[in-house]
């Protein structure tokens, strides 16, 4: 990374943080306590067969929403305790509060990680300055890098391509994870309206090739507990302009994809999905998930058996 007072590019994100970065799953005990033990398991797991290049603690598909302060600063404790320096740590510190997101920062940055990922405030409906200034309070509270990370479907609120660009300015803010939903060339407007600045990243497993097209770095990949190998090879091959063997992995992978949709595509959140494959593939009891989600059923874990017996993965 660049020194104090010079902006990180997207090249020196990549550097850092590599291409695959995965939001680790947190695992429960059967009284829904916080596993840590078991948790820091699973990122060894991941991490001795190379599925990531960076760790993200307490984001989305590790059900930080669910989980209280207090366990949140214990599973950043936990997992920097497991790996050291020897692996990029990026902690998720967002929360519907400024206040809080701050708090967690700092206990992030306390405990030695090597940057933060913000969520955009959710439930309150912010307007974009309001959205603004959430993210820069946060940067100001630290000296971490942090990445944005914009996903309407479950925050509510979509961050501008213009209220990014505001961002981009401000030093330690170098990436934006895009979960844009129904707008898949947002990444396009990200990119432009910070002529480049900030590192983009697909925030969605079935949309990495398309970010990339569009000039993203690489993904943040739930998916990557059971198929990190498979996406780096992807990821690979398309920057290497091997196209048709990109597309070839892609094809293979929307199957698992289809599959963590649940039956008819009714599940809005894979996680409890991503948890029961992983359990299905790596043999650790990962797959409970916290309330209010309800964990696989008999007829996803089927699907989700099939989709890993299809890509060589069972």
């Amino acid at each position: 990374m660049k020194n104090k007072g010079e902006k990180a590019c997207p090249e020196d994100v990549v550097a850092k943080f590599g291409r695959i970065l995965l939001p680790l799953i947190t695992a429960f005990k059967n009284d829904l306590s916080v596993d840590y033990a078991l948790t820091k398991k699973v990122a060894r797991f991941v991490v001795e067969n190379k599925f990531c290049d960076s760790i993200i603690v307490s984001g989305t598909t590790g059900e930080f929403y669910a989980l209280s302060f207090d366990e949140r600063v214990q599973l950043f404790q936990a997992i920097k305790e497991e790996f050291g320096d020897t692996i990029p740590l990026i902690a998720g510190t967002g929360s519907a509060s400024t206040q809080e997101a701050i708090e967690l920062t700092k206990a992030a940055e306390k405990l030695g990680y090597d940057a933060v990922m913000v969520v955009a405030p959710y439930y309150s409906h912010p307007e974009q300055e309001g959205i603004y200034q959430h993210f820069r309070a946060v940067a100001q509270s630290t000296s971490l890098p942090l990445m944005i990370y914009n996903i309407p479907l479950f925050a509510g609120v979509n961050i501008a391509p213009d209220t990014v660009a505001r961002l981009a300015e401000i030093e330690n803010i170098i990436a934006i994870k895009d979960e844009a939903g129904l707008n898949p060339l947002q990444a396009t407007a990200y990119i432009q309206k910070t002529e480049g600045r900030l590192a983009v990243y697909s925030g969605d497993d079935p949309m990495v090739l398309q970010v990339l097209i569009q000039g993203g770095v690489g993904v943040v990949s739930g998916g990557s507990h059971v198929i990190g190998d498979m996406m780096r090879s992807m990821i690979n091959d398309f920057l290497a302009g091997r196209n048709d063997q990109a597309r070839e992995t892609y094809y293979r992978l929307m199957k698992l994809f289809t599959a963590f949709q649940g039956k008819d595509g009714r599940r809005t959140n894979p996680t409890p999905l991503v948890k029961a494959a992983f359990e299905l593939f790596s043999g650790l009891q990962t797959s409970l998930p916290r309330p209010p989600l309800t964990p696989a059923t008999e007829e996803e874990k089927a699907q989700l058996r099939a989709a890993l017996r299809a890509i060589g993965k069972l």
